[in-house]
């Protein structure tokens, strides 16, 4: 590849694999979406590394797993520096920092893929959430940086981060907030003669649903609509969120879960046709994915993998949307049923690109490459694995596995005979040595990838958020032990 194409990275918050038009959702308005699978491939098997929010955005970025780069619950401090902007002023009624003290850079240390594009000439912009820790200072190889403070907003609230500080955006969405400034960088960074890479990073689709977050265009869009589509079943008994069967709730979870994906849709078909319009739309790899699942009613769960309490591991968690084209070399109208993971990202984009491998090397991840030309992955049974803290899975194309650690429950399943996973058989003798086999190669794998001073399975997470650097509970006992 004599020069190297700019790429445009689009990644939404809690969007289910099921969760466009192009995968099968009838009722679902993605025509942006459905375009860029038109001109390029959809992945029908992708894995986040963890089924929520920051662990899975830093395997991305990472290429490692939780239990290696120590994130490992959503970020729920050390995002921005509380006490400074409360005696600014500048905390946002509509979402406090209650939970925050001083920023934490979680990744310090860390080699990102968007260091190596950084140090190859690429000019990397960010535009939307990071959750990564430290909101305020731009880092792994971003030299633009626009997003939010925290985790999440209210979508007509967001208080957005700009040159160092903190302003909140009454009455502005945070959908049209993100798209516009990711223009803007487009604009800029294509007058440059460097290939350029940038992050446009949505928080939608995540809550809250309401009618009064999204724009009334949208509500009204789905008002009528009956989400038949969407499975209307009883809540699952480990639900956190709340009654939702045979109430309103259902309609207004969906009706605003919908109308939020269609605005992040609108955004993304103006940044499709602002790269036409440049003439740019053949010299640029676009990617669109999620960082982790969503339930929404989905086995009866409003949520993720913390939706549940212990968390789960079902296919609409732990799978997500990958869009992915480059009009030269991607078969437009592609799909590809290939098992790959969030951890395989890193690899692929940097045998994509040409660019050295060798930091790669020690990584979990394989370049999943050939599978863009269209062709098919070397290796017999594939499997992937994910985890959050105690909760670990193996899954092949035929069965998956979920180990709780210390105590369970587990759950096994065959999804060749079962592919909703409504049947576990985790107690059935005539699955015992298959059981066992799976176990051996979850265990296995996650010895040779985790890193035992921040294993997650041995650090109480429990789906209610991440206060610290992992590990740090652990460096005190060792300190405390070489003064004893």
């Amino acid at each position: 590849m004599a020069k190297k194409p700019n790429i445009i990275f689009i990644l939404s918050d809690d969007q289910g694999p099921w969760a466009m038009n192009c995968a099968g959702t009838p009722e679902l308005y993605t025509p942006s979406l459905n375009a860029i699978a038109q001109n390029g491939m959809r992945f029908e098997n992708f894995f986040c590394a963890s089924p929520v929010c920051s662990p899975a955005r830093a395997s991305l970025l990472t290429g490692d797993i939780p239990s290696s780069h120590g994130v490992l619950d959503w970020l729920r401090s050390g995002n921005v520096d509380a006490e400074k902007f409360a005696a600014q002023g500048k905390e946002n009624p509509y979402g406090g920092y209650a939970d925050e003290e001083k920023p934490i850079q979680y990744l310090a240390g860390k080699t990102t893929y968007t260091d190596i594009l950084a140090q190859n000439g690429y000019t990397c912009a960010l535009s939307g959430k990071w959750h990564l820790g430290d909101s305020v200072t731009p880092q792994h190889g971003f030299s633009r940086w626009y997003t939010i403070g925290k985790g999440g907003c209210f979508y007509y609230h967001p208080d957005i981060v700009e040159n160092g500080s903190i302003t909140v955006e009454h009455g502005k969405y945070v959908t049209d907030l993100i798209t516009d400034r990711a223009l803007e960088f487009l604009d800029e960074l294509a007058e440059g003669e460097d290939p350029f890479y940038l992050s446009v990073h949505y928080t939608a689709p995540h809550s809250p649903w309401g009618a009064e977050h999204h724009p009334k265009e949208w509500i009204d869009y789905y008002d009528s609509c009956q989400f038949e589509s969407i499975p209307d079943v009883p809540d699952h008994p480990d639900m956190t969120t709340g009654p939702v069967y045979g109430t309103p709730r259902r309609k207004e979870n969906l009706r605003g879960y919908f109308a939020a994906i269609s605005a992040m849709d609108a955004g993304i078909g103006r940044i499709l046709r602002r790269l036409e319009e440049k003439g740019l739309t053949n010299d640029t790899l676009v990617v669109f994915t999620a960082d982790n699942g969503m339930s929404m009613g989905h086995h009866g769960i409003w949520g993720k993998g913390n939706g549940t309490r212990p968390m789960n591991m079902y296919d609409t968690a732990v799978k997500v949307p990958f869009l992915i084209s480059y009009p030269p070399l991607i078969p437009k109208g592609s799909v590809c049923k290939a098992m790959v993971s969030a951890y395989d990202w890193f690899p692929t984009l940097l045998d994509f690109l040409g660019l050295d491998m060798q930091v790669t090397s020690r990584l979990p991840g394989r370049s999943f490459l050939p599978a863009l030309w269209g062709g098919t992955l070397p290796g017999g049974d594939v499997v992937v694995f994910d985890e959050y803290g105690p909760v670990r899975m193996i899954r092949s194309q035929t069965h998956k596995l979920v180990v709780r650690y210390p105590y369970g429950y587990h759950e096994f399943y065959d999804l060749e005979k079962d592919p909703n996973e409504e049947h576990n058989l985790i107690d059935d003798p005539a699955y015992g040595e298959l059981i066992l086999t799976y176990r051996r190669k979850l265990e296995k794998w996650f010895n040779s990838y985790a890193n035992p001073d921040i294993d997650g399975s041995r650090e109480g997470v429990t789906g209610s958020g991440q206060l610290c650097s992992a590990g740090l509970y652990a460096q005190k006992l060792v300190k405390y032990a070489e003064t004893d």
